[in-house]
């Protein structure tokens, strides 16, 4: 969750881990509770991977980059699919036929979004801010991670400032729910 490096490398690590569990998922066998485990991973790396860009990267998209008002306000539209994917997920189980035709949708909106960052954005915005900035803003994702929901919470505000005064309260409720629930136990 937390990479080290800029906002560039940092998000781009966050790219790499949810590739691999998602390849992870799918060499389960089909049914089997690990899915389930692995499901919930996912989930809580998007959901605070998600957070941390509406509250820091997307902001300095829409300050640094010119034409940055449209980049960001996509990439949110491509948040808010894959929070509600995320949400229809949450109530599956892997012996659901629907799982996995909602986990591979969720793989394809989420590589198809991870495409346009890495591709589209993220060179953009390292040519318009400075090593320092694209540093400090590394520091701000990372903290903002480690305060984000684990939930996913379709409905929750996405731009600042409004995401940035209730997110720390949602992620803290949403900690509570997962030591409650016991899934805490396999999402660290």
């Amino acid at each position: 969750m937390g990479h080290g490096g800029n906002v560039i490398a940092e998000l781009t690590a966050d790219h790499d881990e949810v590739n691999k569990l998602f390849d992870e998922l799918m060499a389960q066998p089909v049914g089997s509770k690990r899915r389930r485990e692995l499901a919930d991973r996912i989930t809580v790396e998007l959901v605070r991977h998600s957070v941390a860009e509406e509250q820091y990267l997307y902001p300095a998209v829409r300050e640094h980059v010119e034409g940055g008002r449209t980049l960001a306000d996509k990439e949110i539209r491509d948040h808010a699919e894959v929070e509600r994917l995320l949400k229809a997920l949450e109530s599956l189980e892997p012996t659901d036929d629907r799982f996995d035709q909602q986990i591979a949708t969720l793989k394809t909106s989420v590589q198809a979004h991870v495409q346009d960052e890495e591709n589209r954005l993220f060179p953009q915005l390292a040519d318009a801010c400075s090593p320092a900035v694209l540093a400090e803003l590394g520091d701000k994702i990372r903290r903002a991670k480690k305060l984000a929901p684990t939930r996913p919470h379709p409905s929750a505000p996405d731009t600042p400032p409004a995401n940035k005064l209730l997110a720390p309260g949602v992620g803290l409720v949403d900690r509570v729910r997962d030591y409650v629930s016991g899934r805490r136990h396999h999402i660290a």
